[in-house]
């Protein structure tokens, strides 16, 4: 019998009780959250928003990023499964059309939780201010507010280089398929605990010059981004911005924490690259 690999864990049927719904907000998302939502309470599942064991992401990848950031301080408690209503989600499992199909499975079926490695955001102050901290399922990037960004990038607090140009972009293994792949980063499987930094547009001339390759790092390495002129910086975490003033220092890594996912069929990771990007 074959072996399963460490990131996947087998969970016999009935173990799931509770449950919530993100949706996104068209006609189709709306009628099949009401349709799951019927067919789970008829079968004596409970609908609970805010401490759920399952949750059932309906529409678009961008959904599915909505819901693991509500969920994010729940991420060893909580498991996510995505059905699709647009085109094709590399997140989401179902289809819309087989929305019975995921209901049943819900219901009736023992699963496979597979963990995925996130990606961990530590964002420290000149003035002492404490650190904020962020959570991606994808990617972040960081960028000047205003005009290039210039910054030094440190490998396990030794520098590396000297970066000039538009940003730069770090990612998870389930991210590489994302703003990573369109900046010609490398495809990473989640099973690989890893981070991947990606530049955004970098100046290379005789004067100013970077690597200009993606990194990819192992979970034990921290990379460091440290400002050299300007002190404020714009953070894009998955779908969310902010600005951070007097920026002393951004640290990247691997999370600790890890999102899970209910596999309820087998969808492996080369086939959903496969059928995302070829067809």
């Amino acid at each position: 019998m074959e072996q399963k690999p460490r990131y996947i864990k087998s969970v016999p049927a009935g173990s799931l009780k509770k449950f919530a719904i993100e949706k996104r907000g068209d006609e189709l998302s709306s009628a099949l959250r009401k349709r799951i939502f019927e067919q789970l309470t008829l079968h004596k599942l409970i609908y609970d928003d805010m401490e759920p064991d399952l949750v059932i992401s309906v529409g678009g990848d961008g959904t599915l990023l909505q819901a693991f950031h509500r969920y994010s301080d729940r991420l060893s408690k909580t498991a996510f499964v995505g059905l699709h209503t647009g085109h094709l989600g590399f997140y989401a499992d179902w289809t819309a059309e087989e929305v019975d199909g995921l209901i049943q499975s819900v219901i009736e079926k023992s699963f496979d939780m597979v963990e995925y490695p996130l990606l961990r955001i530590a964002v420290d102050f000149m003035d002492g201010t404490q650190s904020k901290h962020f959570l991606a399922l994808n990617e972040c990037t960081v960028r000047s507010v205003e005009g290039l960004l210039v910054a030094d990038v440190m490998i396990k607090g030794e520098k590396f280089e000297s970066f000039r140009g538009d940003g730069l972009c770090f990612s998870t293994p389930t991210g590489s398929t994302a703003y990573n792949k369109g900046l010609s980063g490398a495809i990473i499987h989640p099973s690989l605990s890893s981070i991947q930094l990606t530049e955004i547009a970098s100046i290379n001339n005789r004067v100013y010059r970077t690597v200009g390759s993606p990194l990819i790092m192992p979970e034990h390495h921290r990379c460091q981004v440290m400002p050299v002129m300007d002190k404020s910086f714009t953070l894009s975490v998955d779908h969310l911005s902010s600005v951070h003033d007097q920026v002393k220092q951004i640290e990247f890594g691997v999370a600790e924490e890890k999102i899970r996912f209910a596999r309820f069929r087998r969808f492996p990771f080369w086939r959903r690259v496969r059928d995302s990007f070829i067809g």
